[in-house]
């Protein structure tokens, strides 16, 4: 349980939650969903940004229209949540900032969650919107990957299964804060556990056994990509905080596709929580990352448009 004091928007909310998971450990995976519809809380209402329910490939999700965007650019997220957790609905307004700021658009795709569908049904959604979007005339190099947490592990996933297979791959992809230690053995989960105020090691382990639970290995380099061979990988952006419980998975990460030969940017922060970005325009931390996430971001437009 962390000893110290949130004193940002999120801080508090994952403060709250604590609370109630403790004093109810067995609370069922519905109310957990209902929990975590909440995590949009943190996030303002970003401006001239519209949102619509469709679906893409036959995934459903919230289309995010920034007024002026390039409707050519499009950022697939794919939300955290440990893969049974989250929505659309708790990400569409961080989306919304991300998108505004890359002059984009984006789809929060609703994929499928586990344990109802387990591992690999998370990776076909992620697909089929990829291949749809194609379909529909986009560049490959226009489509983003963009992942939290749970969400990361399913955008770097996808990317490596299209490279292996030889799709089309996007020229780029974003994670904050991934998560992609299956095996539940990253040395800060217990070394942050004062500053983080979400993340344990038994709630972890809860989410892989519901992944998992169509029996697929832990170390399968699909399922935890620090098992992964990166070459060929696409440029890629990690965010994240310092004092989080999942930050070794980070530099992990980091280290195993720079030892590829990937174009990585390890963009660290100290002091903030996990997906602190999630709290964009209530929060100058949150807001000072997205710019850097756009910038970033543009820098690859740029390149892409040059093909």
């Amino acid at each position: 349980m962390p000893a110290t004091v949130p004193t940002d928007p999120l801080g508090r909310i994952y403060a709250e939650w604590t609370v109630e998971f403790t004093a109810a450990p067995e609370l069922s995976l519905p109310v957990l969903r209902w929990i975590f519809e909440d995590w949009q809380r943190a996030t303002a209402e970003p401006e001239d940004v519209t949102y619509r329910s469709t679906e893409i490939g036959g995934v459903p999700g919230i289309l995010v229209s920034p007024i002026g965007a390039d409707s050519r650019k499009v950022l697939l997220v794919l939300h955290g949540g440990g893969f049974a957790l989250g929505s659309s609905a708790s990400h569409r307004k961080m989306a919304g900032h991300l998108a505004k700021a890359m002059g984009a658009f984006a789809f929060v795709a609703d994929f499928r969650r586990a344990p109802e569908f387990p591992y690999p049904a998370q990776l076909d959604d992620a697909d089929a919107v990829i291949d749809a979007l194609i379909a529909d005339g986009h560049r490959a190099a226009d489509i983003t990957p963009v992942g939290d947490s749970a969400g990361a592990s399913i955008a770097i996933a996808t990317v490596l299964r299209r490279l292996r297979d030889g799709a089309p791959v996007p020229a780029q992809v974003i994670t904050i804060s991934p998560w992609l230690d299956m095996e539940n053995s990253g040395e800060t989960i217990e070394t942050n556990d004062a500053t983080d105020f979400l993340i344990a090691r038994e709630g972890l382990q809860g989410n892989i056994d519901r992944y998992l639970s169509g029996g697929a290995d832990p170390t399968d380099p699909l399922v935890n990509p620090l098992y992964a061979d990166f070459t060929g990988f696409p440029r890629l952006y990690i965010a994240a905080s310092a004092t989080e419980s999942l930050y070794h998975d980070a530099v992990r990460l980091a280290e195993r596709a720079r030892s590829a030969g990937v174009d990585v940017v390890f963009d660290t922060v100290d002091g903030e929580q996990h997906v602190w970005p999630m709290q964009a325009g209530n929060h100058p931390a949150a807001d000072t990352s997205v710019r850097r996430i756009a910038d970033w971001q543009n820098e690859s437009r740029v390149a892409a448009d040059a093909l």
